[in-house]
């Protein structure tokens, strides 16, 4: 009876439509990436707190879209697929990494980022992720704890609207 017992609360904590599983609990942080307009949007306190213009990938397909879990946080990110190190000029990765776990990855693959490019922001550029000028990128790694969610979507919707439908927002 026991073993039933627990194997029933596992199944129960672990399951998609466990309350406090999937979405977010009003008022938690929340971030949505609007492919659309190339812009981030931190939810904090049941309201949007700012907006910020953002570079995503050079087609809509590289960007994925969908509900993630920010996963990895890192300071001055090591840029793997040349070998550079944090915190170098040119590093593209520039002085914070906010990796999700899109697409059944890790969070080391798809992120939100700085860049060594500023003149990028704004643009359908990257190779996947999400770029913000540095100094935007340190002020969100501040607020956004691992375990933040996390909605990537491309969408004519207000981030009120968005926050709301995905739980953000009361």
């Amino acid at each position: 009876m026991l073993k039933f017992v627990s194997a029933m609360l596992i199944t129960f904590v672990l399951s998609p439509i466990w309350p406090l599983g999937l979405n977010p609990t009003p008022g938690d942080p929340f971030v949505i990436v609007n492919k659309k307009t190339n812009e981030v949007a931190f939810i904090n306190d049941n309201k949007v707190q700012t907006v910020i213009t953002a570079a995503t990938g050079k087609t809509e397909d590289l960007t994925p879209e969908g509900f993630f879990t920010i996963t990895v946080k890192a300071v001055k990110p090591y840029y793997r697929k040349k070998d550079i190190v944090g915190g170098a000029p040119n590093n593209p990765l520039g002085s914070r990494w906010i990796g999700f776990d899109a697409a059944e990855t890790d969070g080391r693959t798809y992120g939100i980022h700085g860049t060594n490019d500023p003149a990028s922001i704004g643009k359908y550029i990257s190779q996947g992720c999400i770029r913000l000028q540095n100094e935007a990128v340190e002020s969100l790694y501040d607020l956004v704890p691992i375990g933040t969610k996390i909605l990537v979507v491309t969408s004519a919707e207000s981030y009120e609207k968005l926050g709301k439908e995905y739980g953000a927002i009361k």
